[in-house]
């Protein structure tokens, strides 16, 4: 299997990639989605909902804010998002 890590700014990762040990591994999107779930939810477990929060972008879509305050709601349970669109 090709690395898909390299130090390079002008390479873009390919494939996630986890860190074990501190080093890092290719792992299959299925992996590292489902590490990233099971970290959330120790997060949620350990604090609470409102441990966890959104950040979006305002040069995102109106449906995309929507999309990730929506998620911050609903699957995290909280009220913690917030974005640039203030500034």
């Amino acid at each position: 299997m090709a690395v898909a890590y390299t130090k390079s700014a002008r390479t873009r990762l390919t494939t996630p990639l986890i860190r074990e040990a501190g080093e890092l591994r290719v792992a299959t999107w299925e992996e590292a989605l489902s590490r990233a779930a099971e970290l959330f939810g120790a997060v949620k477990s350990q604090y609470g909902p409102n441990g966890l929060g959104v950040f979006s972008c305002s040069k995102s879509t109106n449906e995309l804010n929507y999309l990730a305050s929506k998620f911050s709601r609903v699957v995290f349970g909280t009220h913690n998002i917030d974005s640039c669109n203030r500034t």
